[in-house]
């Protein structure tokens, strides 16, 4: 029995949420159905005139019968005390008013009482007038209008809370999803149901732990392989510069820094992949940091700087925002260092209150479709950057790790003439 309700129908139907999500919709279905049918109901009811007005015709005569011809007023009388009516007799010989100080109601306020037959002739030249003695209470229609209305919303609003308990865990899968995009992968999503979105936040778990496991062990490769690379390629190099000084000599210790700073750039990345966990942050005085960046440049090449008013230091990686400076200008002067106007270095804080430290040329710039590509890894667009020009393409996919790590972006676009490349974060 207990397997049977493992693996049976009713197993499937408690574990199905379309199912679940399927009779709830037919229960409010046919709830909403059965008030509307009992309020439109109601509603009829008070429409009953229509269909009333034969009967009352008919007991209309056989009130007046009672009444008798000539109209005795007793017996009107009688008939006013036993019932809720008023009569008015009118007539030669006898004049009678049940209710003189009350006006009769009218059935129906807008006909005329001949049109509900209120009014009959006696053969002796009598008129006898009937009429309600209490006026029906006309606020009972819009009573049960209201309350059909407030029982839709009601039912309504039950399938709502009902719907958004069943579909709540969607959004734990959502946040963990997104944390898994970013690299965090400490905290899985909460499986806390036994269902369909159960099973799927269990399946995303075993997913992320899958990858998780995969790109450590792709860093400890990569971070295994560089170390192991660089001492072979520190002997090279000593071995090179031993050397007799000749093109040749130039050429193999151009290519052996060009390896050297690959194999940095691949280390760095991998610890920025990281994210904040990978910064040493302590304050940091940006203007300061911008003019040290740009005297460290070798040959001192001429840079304007456009650093504005003195912004309070923030909390960042100095280290780090070296490396960023530093690939920033290189690649401002590898590009833009032929112009007319030299390259400029800036800090200033954006109209939406964050920081952009960066670094514009004024050379050719880049194609529109090829910017969304240059913070990748290893491109390098034909028009901007060659084997040749340096570079392995590697620069500003590092100062994207760099911004992202400080919890920013990296915001590449065309400045009319040039190319701009900056850093924008909360600078907090």
């Amino acid at each position: 029995m207990n397997r049977w309700r493992q693996t049976g129908p009713l197993r499937r139907w408690r574990h199905s949420i379309q199912a679940r999500l399927v009779l709830l919709f037919l229960l409010l279905a046919l709830g909403t159905t059965g008030v509307f049918l009992v309020g439109t109901q109601r509603l009829l009811q008070t429409g009953w005139q229509g269909y009333a007005k034969p009967l009352v015709a008919d007991y209309v005569d056989h009130l007046a019968d009672q009444i008798g011809s000539p109209p005795s007023a007793e017996r009107a009388r009688a008939l006013t005390q036993r019932l809720p009516i008023t009569v008015r007799i009118e007539g030669p010989q006898v004049q009678f008013e049940s209710h003189p100080r009350r006006p009769s109601v009218r059935l129906d306020p807008n006909a005329a009482d001949h049109s509900w037959g209120l009014t009959r002739q006696t053969a002796d030249g009598h008129r006898i007038h009937f009429g309600l003695a209490a006026a029906p209470d006309a606020s009972r229609p819009r009573v049960f209008g209201w309350i059909t209305l407030a029982a839709l919303l009601a039912l309504t609003a039950v399938a709502y809370f009902a719907v958004r308990r069943q579909l709540r865990p969607l959004q734990e899968i959502g946040a963990g999803v997104q944390a898994f995009g970013q690299g965090r992968f400490d905290a899985p999503i909460p499986v806390r149901r036994h269902d369909e979105l159960g099973d799927l936040a269990q399946r995303i778990n075993t997913m992320a732990g899958s990858l998780h496991g995969m790109l450590d062990a792709k860093r400890a490769l990569l971070l295994a392989m560089s170390h192991e690379l660089r001492s072979p390629l520190t002997r090279a190099r000593v071995n090179a510069e031993l050397l007799d000084d000749s093109a040749e000599r130039q050429a193999l210790l151009r290519d052996l820094g060009e390896m050297r700073d690959l194999i940095t750039s691949l280390l760095e990345s991998e610890r920025l992949a990281q994210g904040h966990s990978a910064l040493q942050a302590e304050a940091v005085d940006l203007v300061a940091l911008v003019h040290e960046a740009v005297a460290a440049l070798p040959g001192l090449p001429v840079v304007q700087l456009e650093l504005g008013d003195v912004v309070a230091p923030v909390q960042a990686d100095p280290t780090r925002l070296r490396l960023l400076l530093r690939n920033l200008l290189g690649n401002a002067l590898r590009h833009g260092g032929d112009a007319a106007t030299p390259p400029l270095a800036f800090v200033r804080r954006e109209a939406d209150g964050r920081l952009a430290m960066g670094v514009r040329d004024f050379g050719p710039g880049v194609a529109a479709d090829q910017l969304p590509h240059l913070a990748q890894a290893f491109y390098r667009p034909d028009s901007a950057r060659t084997r040749r020009s340096g570079g392995v393409g590697l620069g500003l996919y590092l100062c994207r790790l760099v911004a992202q790590a400080h919890g920013g972006e990296l915001r590449i676009r065309n400045a009319g003439l040039g190319l701009e490349v900056a850093m924008v974060w909360g600078g907090d």
